[in-house]
């Protein structure tokens, strides 16, 4: 088809999200994982020591992703 004299418009970058992405899945993660040890432990399970150990190491992972972003946000603030 043909051009239609539309003038291509740079749309500007938007702002990258106030919290990681990876820092937001882990976060999800552990609360899944705090929510399945409660099941578990409920149930007499005691397969619940597993969920609770994926939730400890989710929770620092969401704290390790979190601070590192926020690291390179100050950064890029001051350098750019």
């Amino acid at each position: 088809m043909g051009d239609t004299g539309r003038v291509a418009v740079s749309v500007p970058r938007q702002e990258p999200p106030t919290m990681p992405r990876l820092a937001l899945y882990a976060l999800v993660v552990c609360l899944l994982a705090v929510a399945a040890a409660v099941v578990s432990f409920v149930q007499g399970n005691w397969l619940g020591i597993v969920w609770v150990l994926l939730a400890g190491l989710s929770s620092n992972m969401t704290w390790y992703y979190f601070k590192r972003g926020k690291q390179d946000r100050t950064r890029k603030s001051v350098t750019g």
